[in-house]
């Protein structure tokens, strides 16, 4: 039975057992219930148990070697979800502790298993909201990296954190200003376009926009601020005719 086929005491439940089978298994040396958890099909199942791994490294702190010990075992099973769920977790710690688990995320970026990857980005986005300044000085040792899905996975992951802070992601972004690869290219311009409709965004980006040399790029990026405008206009702070209305104002052709 799948999680959310099941109500909603019965998954508390779930959750309350998921926990405290994972924190007798680090007490007592052990992996085969988070092996379980790790390598379940259920998506919502791993999630409990990395979300686990976070709420006992920090409401458990004798136990925090263990989970680093078990985090380094488990990254080297076969199975991308179990990987996968590895990465997850380190990104739960990585919260508040990015140092402690930077190797996960660097060997995260060239497993070869699209599922671990993207665990990357989704770490990086959520550790960004929290940890910017660690996060983006690490990420932006990987834009001009020789592998496009690298330079491309970290386009995508800090995109989070430029939706309410986005003076902090652009400078990184126009790294990738010139870059030759249509995927990563592509990547860049969505990611300006996700980061310009929140409140004050739109802003901060076209100020920022200004000072790019690539007018081509900048103009498939405005583009395409305009259509969010429109695609997300329930949550756009302004309607499309304003954004274009400040665009066309405010940013120097």
């Amino acid at each position: 039975m799948n999680f959310y086929d099941l109500n909603k005491e019965e998954r508390n439940q779930l959750v309350k057992k998921i926990n405290q089978d994972i924190e007798v298994d680090l007490k007592q040396n052990n992996t085969e219930n988070i092996l379980n958890y790790f390598s379940d099909e259920d998506t919502y199942i791993r999630k409990a148990g990395y979300l686990a791994i976070g709420k006992i490294f920090y409401g458990l702190p004798q136990l925090q070697a263990g989970i680093f010990s078990t985090l380094r075992l488990l990254f080297q099973s076969e199975d991308e979800l179990i990987r996968q769920t590895v990465i997850n977790a380190a990104g739960e710690i990585g919260k508040f502790h990015f140092e402690k688990i930077q190797d996960f995320m660097d060997a995260g970026l060239f497993d070869n298993h699209h599922r671990v990857r993207n665990a990357v980005i989704g770490s990086i986005k959520k550790m960004g909201e929290r940890n910017p300044v660690l996060v983006l000085d690490w990420a932006k040792g990987y834009l001009k990296h020789s592998d496009k899905e690298i330079r491309r996975e970290i386009c995508h992951g800090i995109e989070l954190r430029g939706r309410t802070h986005p003076q902090d992601v652009l400078p990184l972004l126009k790294e990738l200003e010139f870059d030759e690869t249509k995927r990563v290219s592509d990547t860049l311009i969505h990611v300006l376009g996700q980061i310009a409709y929140k409140r004050g965004c739109l802003q901060t980006v076209v100020s920022h926009l200004n000072t790019w040399q690539n007018k081509t790029l900048v103009q498939k990026a405005l583009d395409e601020i305009v259509d969010v405008h429109n695609r997300y206009k329930k949550f756009s702070v302004l309607t499309q005719q304003e954004a274009i209305d400040y665009i066309d104002t405010n940013y120097r052709i």
